[in-house]
């Protein structure tokens, strides 16, 4: 689209009416768990008698909302890619609408799938899948695990001192616009972040590992990109958390971790072993098989209970129908690698900064190209400090390249001895 189309003068009112048909779906809300469910969970399990948790969901009736939204795809045919962007966000939330409306049938397992993907898929850019890679890096954290130098990460601040000290560092970094940190009594997550507001799970305890992951994983990329796709001045729809947008998100918030060097041997284990439960899940194994499978993993019974819960929001304690959206985390890191290393081989270093620009995906960045090249979509006004300096950027990647194609297996300490030995007699 560009400036005087017949787009142009309905663009405005497309993007307030999204808005609009979309805001009252909000997925994780409707899928969390009483916490009086653990403990009982939890006590059964410690007397040696294990039953299955009960849930019962309060699922809104959305069919209006899903046949606004389904109007609304209709009014947005066409070929240009705003147009497309506008239609694929509604029809990602009718798809999620549909979704939540069917919790706890084979439809929300099959729904799920086509918003977040499953563990087995095969990456589009690779051709290995998401329970290869999990695979790898657990094999790879086991024998880093063998030995004892790495300590236990214990956690013990509790949610309202950690609330104040990430609320400090919030608060400096998104200094041009109104944000807080709260503590919230009904959070499954640890923290989740929306537009203005993140929040901390109050029965969450937090170690001296959590502030670093959460500042860079929640707050400079979720918060960040939701508040610059607000501050947009002709799409402030670019700020939706659309339910297609998520493996991009969480892409970006691992990636993010990773090269800030927060995330830790623990955290990336996590995300492996939930790809793993998430297929024993799909294939009939029930809550407390995943629960036992995250216990023998080395997670304690409220890490474990906590990570199995995830699977079966919306789901089926009893096996083969999962909430997938854990297979998005390690797929969007993958992703995310590939892309910002093409953007740097190719001299294309705006994509990484228009990953920013709003909650967008990968193929976004590009279709919408000549928006951003217009001034029509702005450029993000927050952007982490590591994805500004591409110097080092560059350097990371092409490094962790590189080191993907070592082979550790043959290798023991003595060859270092071995190696002196050799150049000594030489």
């Amino acid at each position: 689209m560009t400036s005087g189309t017949p787009l142009d003068s309905r663009l405005a009112e497309l993007d307030a009416r999204l808005i609009e048909v979309a805001k009252p779906i909000v997925v994780l809300k409707h899928l969390n768990w009483p916490d009086a469910l653990e403990e009982s969970f939890l006590q059964n399990w410690r007397a040696g008698r294990p039953e299955l948790p009960r849930v019962e969901l309060q699922i809104p009736d959305w069919r209006d909302e899903i046949a606004a939204l389904d109007a609304y795809v209709v009014r947005c045919e066409g070929d240009d890619p705003l147009l497309q962007f506008l239609r694929r966000t509604a029809a990602s939330y009718a798809e999620a609408a549909r979704m939540l409306m069917s919790a706890g049938t084979p439809e929300f397992t099959e729904r799920s799938i086509r918003l977040y993907g499953r563990p087995n898929d095969v990456y589009r850019t690779q051709s290995f899948t998401g329970v290869d890679a999990a695979a790898f890096l657990l094999e790879k954290t086991d024998r880093l695990q063998s030995g004892t130098f790495i300590a236990r990460t214990t956690p013990s601040q509790a949610a309202e001192p950690f609330a104040a000290r990430l609320r400090q560092a919030v608060t400096a970094y998104f200094a041009d616009d109104e944000v807080e940190v709260i503590v919230d009594d009904d959070l499954s997550s640890k923290a989740i972040a929306g537009t203005t507001r993140l929040r901390v799970r109050g029965s969450a305890m937090f170690s001296d590992l959590d502030f670093d992951q959460l500042y860079n994983h929640e707050a400079l990329v979720h918060m960040a990109t939701a508040i610059n796709g607000k501050r947009q001045p002709h799409l402030k729809s670019l700020g939706l958390g659309a339910p297609r947008t998520t493996r991009t998100q969480e892409g970006i918030a691992v990636f993010a971790e990773v090269v800030t060097g927060s995330i830790d041997i623990n955290r990336l284990r996590r995300l492996a072993l939930r790809i793993l439960a998430l297929k024993e899940a799909l294939d009939g194994a029930d809550f407390i098989d995943c629960f036992r499978l995250f216990l023998e993993a080395g997670q304690d019974e409220r890490e474990s209970y906590k990570s199995a819960q995830r699977l079966f929001r919306g789901g089926d304690v009893r096996g083969g129908v999962v909430f997938t959206k854990d297979s998005a985390y390690l797929k969007g890191l993958m992703e995310t690698h590939v892309l910002m290393n093409l953007a740097i081989r190719d001299n294309r270093p705006e994509i990484i900064e228009r990953l920013f620009a709003g909650r967008l995906t990968m193929s976004d960045t590009l279709t919408l190209a000549p928006y951003f090249e217009s001034g029509l979509l702005a450029r993000p006004h927050y952007v982490p400090p590591w994805a500004r300096d591409t110097r080092r950027l560059a350097a990371t990647l092409a490094y962790s390249s590189f080191m993907m194609t070592v082979e550790l297996e043959a290798v023991s300490l003595d060859r270092f001895v071995d190696a002196a030995s050799r150049l000594e007699c030489a």
